[in-house]
């Protein structure tokens, strides 16, 4: 079946794994990829794919309305999967407006352009859909419940939420909003949008809200990247407070296959959370990371541990998130494929051998940027 599907933020670091599975995987789809190309987005990313037939690059900005009526309908668009998005929370703090004018406008600019465009259409919204790509931040925080004496708990794929042990409650498809950040309350208020254009005009959407990613192409400035890159360099592990809040993580691929699944199976104005069943304190998972680059580099397990350097906490920091994903597991038969220690090796392993990737990436005013979040140099 043809489709021409536009997949927005696909030089980012979970667009760019999209847009190479949906181009690869389905060689009669036209995949338009469409990015801003901020700092975070970077076309070397997909450089094994850009020359496929079935592949476009649009460089636009989708808080640009009128630019986006023009590329919907020029490529005749029947298939939105909106992944861009400001995504960092620090910087969401030093200017929430941009995350407003990203997140939240831009999202309803692709809205009410898909709208108007397939609205004019004679079969209209059949055979459409508009996916967008939110985040578990939106849900706001859990309660630490079982912070003594768990150390890196999972050394083998949880499957249920049975395995977890920080806590009892964890976010579902029904938990109430309440964002803390910016960053996730731009992230809600554009998910309210989406669900809006389906209740209102009846526009068949998608929402999914997934944890953290981790994995090849990420921006250094996430924690993990980051973390690999300041190791190699014997550079300072800036760690928030005690490094005691948890997070859930996802290996990026996974990801990838699980917005693949949903958006040719997913029921239309659900909700699907993603989650890895994969919970850790940031100072565990430092420490893990610590171990596989000292290994790799090959440097004594454990030596880079001395680089850890806790920073005062970040503004309003959510202590826990956790995703529970098993309707997306019991209703389409997703699951993460990976062990953590598995995708941790392959996550440290692509950094090690691209290094140039890395470089380039890391420049000096990227450096200077960092010096005046953190402190020092």
């Amino acid at each position: 079946m043809k489709r021409n599907i536009l997949i927005t933020g696909g030089a980012g670091f979970i667009g760019s794994h999209v847009v190479r599975l949906f181009v690869n995987k389905y060689p009669d789809y036209h995949i338009v990829n469409l990015d801003k190309l901020t700092y975070a987005g970077n076309l070397a990313n997909l450089k094994d794919i850009e020359n496929k037939e079935n592949y476009t690059f649009v460089k636009a900005d989708i808080a640009d309305l009128d630019e986006m009526r023009r590329i919907i309908t020029e490529y005749k668009i029947d298939g939105v999967i909106h992944l861009a998005a400001e995504s960092h929370v620090d910087r969401s703090i030093k200017d929430p407006f941009t995350f407003a004018r990203t997140n939240v406008m831009g999202t309803l600019a692709l809205l009410q352009a898909a709208k108007e465009y397939w609205e004019s259409l004679p079969e209209k919204y059949e055979g459409k859909l508009f996916y967008h790509i939110s985040t578990d931040e939106v849900y706001g925080a859990l309660e630490l419940t079982h912070p003594e004496g768990v150390e890196a708990p999972f050394t083998t794929k949880a499957s249920s939420k049975d395995d977890m042990a920080y806590g009892e409650e964890f976010f579902t498809e029904t938990t109430k909003y309440n964002p803390h950040s910016p960053y996730s309350a731009s992230k809600a208020s554009s998910d309210h949008f989406v669900r809006a254009y389906h209740d209102t005009y009846g526009m068949p959407t998608l929402v999914t809200n997934c944890s953290n990613n981790y994995g090849p192409y990420q921006f250094p400035e996430k924690l993990i990247p980051l973390f690999i890159n300041n190791i190699r360099k014997g550079k300072p592990l800036p760690v928030y407070g005690k490094g005691e809040n948890v997070r859930d993580w996802l290996f990026v691929e996974d990801h990838a296959r699980a917005i693949d699944v949903i958006f040719h199976n997913g029921k239309v104005a659900e909700t699907y959370n993603i989650g890895g069943f994969n919970e850790w304190k940031n100072i565990d998972l430092i420490k893990v990371v610590i171990k596989t680059v000292d290994r790799l580099l090959g440097r004594p397990e454990g030596e880079s541990e001395k680089l850890i350097t806790y920073v005062p906490d970040r503004l309003g920091h959510d202590m826990r998130y956790a995703i529970d994903s098993r309707k997306l597991q019991s209703e389409l038969g997703w699951e993460p494929s990976l062990q953590f220690e598995e995708g941790i090796e392959k996550t440290v392993r692509w950094y090690l051998d691209n290094e140039p990737w890395l470089d380039n990436i890391t420049s000096g005013a990227y450096e200077r940027y960092y010096a005046d979040m953190y402190g020092g140099k």
